[in-house]
């Protein structure tokens, strides 16, 4: 028996082996209708170059893209502020983190449509049916990104990083400052709103768990961990004024 299933494991892995050596033939095989790109040699054909280019562009654009999507958008405002909730109810996980990331992404889509909608009409439609090339696309759709970033930053912000650039032609109108100076600010003025509204969140939980503390000290239940008692009432009275809906409606008055 042992030397039938040592011959059956033998034959097994010649079959594997067969088969992946006949799999990388088959991709070292040359084909006519696919471009090669060569990155050591340059290339004759400038057709082949361009695309080598633009294959180049397009990964590190994907690449770039979480970033482009949590640091120039709504999302650094809207997921702080739901993690100040959380933390003032005096939860850790609950809500957990994939419902919060969820809620702020889909939150931030909500915001950010109208930006992506002109985004997509006026640079990614055109590019794709060979309208305009891809410089122009890449500025087409910066522009509805730099107009909210610039309605959603600080002048105080702007000038800070404007003035550490110390950049050579002098800006006279908002199209004069470059999009390197724009992101910064814009990050650094949604962690101070974030902050702002954290703060005001934070008031009320913070009074019940005053006034609990201060009920537990004066019947002399010292030992009583003060959090087990507010915890209910902060989330009873979360839950009677709607709470959410009224987070969820001052992050999306705060954008428009």
């Amino acid at each position: 028996m042992k030397y039938f299933k040592k011959v059956n494991t033998v034959i097994v892995l010649s079959i594997i082996l067969s088969t992946i050596f006949k799999i990388t033939v088959a991709f070292a095989a040359p084909e006519n209708n696919l471009p090669v790109f060569n990155f050591i040699k340059p290339s004759g054909n400038p057709a082949e170059t361009a695309t080598t280019l633009q294959l180049l562009v397009a990964l590190t654009i994907l690449s770039i893209a979480p970033s482009i999507l949590i640091m120039m958008t709504s999302f650094i405002r809207v997921v702080i502020v739901l993690s100040f909730v959380r933390n003032g109810l005096g939860m850790q996980q609950v809500p957990p983190n994939q419902v919060l990331i969820g809620l702020a992404l889909f939150i931030t889509f909500f915001v950010m449509a109208p930006v992506f909608n002109d985004i997509n009409n006026n640079a990614i439609i055109p590019y794709m049916n060979q309208q305009i090339s891809t410089e122009e696309a890449l500025k087409r759709a910066e522009k509805p990104l730099r107009d909210f970033m610039f309605k959603q930053t600080r002048e105080k912000d702007l000038a800070l990083f404007l003035h550490y650039a110390k950049l050579q032609k002098p800006v006279n109108t908002l199209d004069d400052v470059p999009t390197y100076v724009l992101i910064p600010s814009f990050i650094i003025s949604e962690l101070k709103t974030a902050f702002q509204m954290g703060f005001i969140i934070f008031l009320p939980f913070l009074v019940i768990d005053m006034i609990v503390a201060s009920a537990l000290m004066s019947m002399g239940m010292l030992m009583l961990p003060p959090i087990m008692i507010s915890l209910p009432f902060k989330i009873l009275l979360f839950v009677m004024v709607d709470g959410w809906d009224l987070v969820i409606r001052s992050l999306i008055t705060g954008f428009h």
